[in-house]
């Protein structure tokens, strides 16, 4: 099991690779293979044979999970990829922050 800061539905920017720089919404994190779906980055073409959804079959586009180390975080206030941590709020519990800005997120 991978320890992560980043959870689903948390906007990520791509650091490396062909799609570096792009901003998308996790879709899933992969905690056992540290891998993260994100949506809009890293599609790749498949071939697909006809089936009762594409019945003419061909070539799509599908998204395919990235390592954890190649995204970061994206802060709305800093606009740009940032590094997460946690404080403790006392008998609150915790929550996550902008290293950067010191931002709740």
């Amino acid at each position: 099991m991978i320890k992560t800061k980043i959870k689903k539905d948390d906007t990520v920017v791509a650091i490396k690779g062909k799609d570096n720089g792009k901003t998308g919404r996790v879709l899933h994190v992969f905690y056992k293979t540290g891998k993260v779906l994100v949506e809009g980055i890293n599609f790749v073409k498949k071939t697909s044979r006809p089936n009762r959804n594409n019945p003419q079959g061909g070539i799509i586009n599908v998204e395919r999970p990235l390592p954890l180390s190649n995204v970061m975080f994206y802060c709305g206030k800093c606009k740009t990829g940032v590094r997460v941590s946690i404080r403790a709020l006392g008998s609150e519990g915790k929550e996550r922050f902008c290293k950067k800005c010191e931002e709740t997120i």
